[in-house]
């Protein structure tokens, strides 16, 4: 089993960034796709970007291309988003979740975070 914790969300002023941390507890950190989805109040849980088992090989939704970057850490067992030029639309709960493969939908990831708040005011 792995356990995720979420951290780095906060308030921050449209145009601002934000890195948010995802540590992952266990050692089979490297044998996982690592994903970042996000969820704002009423709407359905999106994906915002995933990232390979050794990090080569990156995958950004269209609304965060450009802006988002996803990397990791396989020796400190995190997977992190730079998230920078936020819009107001970015506002959202982010969770980090663990999957086989690398896939845009929620029910292939099998382990998440207990999600960290991102509000970005206009």
């Amino acid at each position: 089993q792995v356990q995720l914790v979420e951290s780095g969300g906060g308030l921050v002023q449209a145009g601002g960034s934000l890195r948010l941390s995802c540590a992952a507890s266990g050692r089979t950190f490297s044998s996982y796709v690592m994903g970042w989805f996000r969820q704002a109040p009423g709407k359905e849980r999106e994906f915002v970007a995933a990232i390979s088992r050794y990090g080569p090989s990156t995958y950004y939704a269209d609304s965060v291309k450009g802006r988002f970057t996803i990397s990791r850490d396989n020796a400190k067992n995190t997977v992190y988003l730079q998230m920078n030029s936020l819009k107001p639309d970015d506002t959202a709960v982010y969770y980090c979740a663990t999957a086989r493969l690398i896939s845009t939908n929620p029910p292939a990831y099998d382990y998440w975070g207990q999600g960290t708040q991102v509000t970005v005011s206009s």
